[in-house]
């Protein structure tokens, strides 16, 4: 209870006590649906108790009934009403704590979404995107579908059971003892016994189903080298050992989930045969009244323990959610999405003074970068060479803002590059990388990336069109920039591609454009072709700034210098 009250929002405190509020309701009701069937069966048991019994006898002369006919027919019309009534509002109570239910696994998911996304790109480099998203989504909705929900559920049915004992031991103590009893024991012994299994058994199965998922992903992701390399059997083979193993747990926890059953209906009746046993051979006269008033509130004991049993049940199976989730709202609540981001005008020059940087899990003495001072000022062309492994890379994540400096600083117009400008940094560069990431919509869509379809600026779109010199491949599609190009890009070449990226960059209209290894793995000719692109752009607006990585020489002849890391 604590760790979940650890990760519930401040904002949600006021709907969790209200939430509580309608559980403590919600077992008022059943108790009060079940209290109003007493009088139906003292009357079926012994109509002569309805001019003996001070209860009946008040209601029958405040309705002024001439028969008992009509009592009887009244009572029992009443009752029906009642329980009517009581269902109508347990349902609304039940939407309640459904919209509750929703509303934080709502506010779960998108928390730890943009929490991953905020820790940056060290720290995605560092993860499977396959447990992640699993986390985000499935994780999530666990925390509260599987853990949440059920308290609440156990809340309302343990309120229920209180109640239910105590009005037992008002009418019979010895009618309470036997009912707690009959129930308490067997129940503990359950608890005992799996509490730690089934928090293991949760455990295994998360972890099997990401190795199912990863298999599936991995396949797909990775088809045709897995085609050549007649890998298939073996990422088949690990799909199957995962799912044996969410199988194997599969049979056990049904069979523990079974139990509870088991139990209450034991329980229920070594206690009837106990009653039976005892008002034998006490001769008590009033056998059947408590016999029948045993069976009815039994008839409520029953479920509200096989309930309280199976939710328990459902919290240790699912609690390794919470420490996923809590892990995963660290820091969520200073997020900030959904600012206005102020553009950054790009006037001088990016300075870099004394910056060295090593990623957090490298030793102590090596360093990716060490001591760099360079200046890059705005309008120039400057080529980045060095050999594999030298950091260029590294440099343009820092230049980009997606690492930080381990020592030293970058400078953008005289302003250090840090969480407050980075953002308003990131709106006015454009970026191409190696491998443009190409999302599953139109090319229109992929241009101007993270726009509404309906709020694209068409006359920009074409301007970014020509300039990147996509005409040829616009008029090939049967849509034109509103076709759907593919998952990943699928039906593209790798020089549609790059200027894509360099399309994106243009209709966001950067100021300084970055291309790390745009034509690494392009053949001579569209190498030729996207650099004689990124020629006709710097000619054309010669304020642009353009940062290049390169290997090959001749992918840098534009650039006005070359610096060598």
């Amino acid at each position: 209870m604590k760790s979940l009250l650890r990760i519930i929002p401040q904002k949600f405190r006021a709907a969790t006590v209200g939430v509580i509020f309608t559980a403590l309701v919600r077992a008022l009701l059943n108790f009060a649906g079940l209290a109003v069937l007493l009088p139906v069966l003292i009357m079926v048991l012994d109509s002569q108790r309805i001019h003996s019994n001070r209860l009946l006898v008040t209601l029958y002369n405040w309705g002024g009934f001439s028969s008992d006919q009509q009592f009887i027919v009244a009572t029992c019309v009443a009752v029906i009403a009642f329980i009517a009534i009581k269902q109508g509002a347990n349902l609304l109570l039940q939407r309640f704590q459904r919209q509750y239910t929703i509303n934080l696994y709502k506010y779960f998911s998108i928390k730890v979404f943009r929490n991953y996304h905020d820790r940056g790109l060290a720290f995605l480099k560092r993860q499977n995107t396959a447990l992640l998203s699993r986390n985000v989504n499935f994780i999530c909705y666990n925390i509260v579908m599987g853990v949440i929900a059920p308290m609440i559920s156990i809340t309302s049915e343990i309120l229920l059971l209180g109640l239910l004992l105590g009005a037992l031991m008002w009418y019979n103590w010895q009618m309470a003892l036997l009912a707690v009893a009959a129930f308490i024991p067997l129940s503990w012994i359950y608890i005992v016994i799996l509490r730690g299994k089934l928090r293991q058994y949760g455990q295994i199965e998360n972890e099997a189903r990401r190795q199912q998922a990863r298999a599936v992903i991995e396949t797909f992701r990775g088809y045709t080298d897995i085609e050549v390399n007649n890998a298939f059997a073996t990422m088949q083979n690990r799909f199957e050992q995962s799912l044996d193993t969410i199988a194997q747990i599969k049979r056990r926890t049904d069979i523990i989930g079974a139990v509870p059953s088991i139990i209450t209906e034991m329980s229920v009746a070594l206690a009837m045969v106990v009653l039976i046993l005892f008002s034998t051979a006490t001769s008590r006269p009033d056998t059947s009244i408590l016999f029948g008033i045993f069976a009815v509130a039994a008839i409520r004991i029953l479920p509200s323990v096989r309930s309280i049993m199976a939710q328990w049940w459902q919290i240790r199976y699912n609690y390794y959610c919470v420490d996923i989730v809590s892990e995963g709202l660290d820091d969520a609540d200073n997020i900030l999405h959904n600012e206005a981001i102020e553009r950054i005008n790009f006037n001088s020059a990016i300075e870099v003074r004394n910056m060295s940087f090593r990623f957090d899990d490298a030793d102590k003495g090596q360093w990716t970068l060490r001591n760099l001072n360079l200046t890059i000022r705005k309008g120039e062309k400057v080529g980045i060479q060095g050999t594999s492994g030298a950091g260029k890379t590294t440099l343009f994540n820092l230049l980009l803002g997606f690492l930080s400096p381990t020592e030293g600083e970058i400078l953008i117009d005289g302003h250090p590059l840090d969480n407050k400008i980075r953002r308003s940094w990131q709106t006015s560069i454009g970026y191409v990388s190696q491998h443009v990431y190409i999302e599953d919509s139109t090319l229109a869509g992929n241009i101007a990336l993270g726009i509404d379809p309906d709020k694209i600026d068409r006359e920009r779109l074409q301007d970014a069109i020509r300039r990147a010199r996509l005409e040829e491949l616009i008029n090939q599609l049967s849509q034109g920039a509103d076709t759907p190009i593919g998952e990943c890009g699928s039906r593209l070449s790798g020089g549609q591609r790059q200027r894509i990226g360099i399309a994106r960059a243009l209709y966001k209209q950067a100021d300084i454009l970055f291309f790390d290894e745009a034509t690494s793995s392009l053949d001579n000719r569209t190498e030729q072709e996207i650099n004689n692109a990124i020629e006709q752009l710097s000619r054309e607006q010669n304020t642009l700034t353009i940062v290049v990585i390169a290997h090959r020489s001749s992918s840098l002849e534009y650039c006005d210098r070359i610096i060598e890391i």
